[in-house]
């Protein structure tokens, strides 16, 4: 099992269009067992990630969907930065 949490920074007031957007894809991505985003209560710009896969490498063969490449292009926009990533191994 392989594992990713992730802060992304939307620009500011932005938040709920950048959940929108990662919403869409949710479904269907191959090794994939949880895709989870939360909002940081502490920071009004800021989302957390909680990714499980079956392993690292399922994980990188889902950035080359075209569903998830399209997100990212369309989300880019809202985002204002990357903060804190973690990989971790689910147990």
């Amino acid at each position: 099992m392989y594992g990713v949490i992730t802060q992304i920074k939307a620009v500011q007031g932005q938040r709920n269009a950048l959940i929108a957007i990662l919403q869409e894809n949710q479904q269907g991505m191959a090794g994939c067992h949880s895709y989870l985003i939360s909002r940081d209560l502490a920071d009004s710009d800021s989302l957390w990630i909680y990714e499980v896969w079956d392993s690292k490498a399922a994980h990188v063969s889902s950035l080359q969907l075209l569903a998830v490449q399209d997100a990212i292009a369309r989300a880019r926009p809202v985002i204002g930065g990357l903060g804190h990533r973690f990989e971790t191994e689910p147990v």
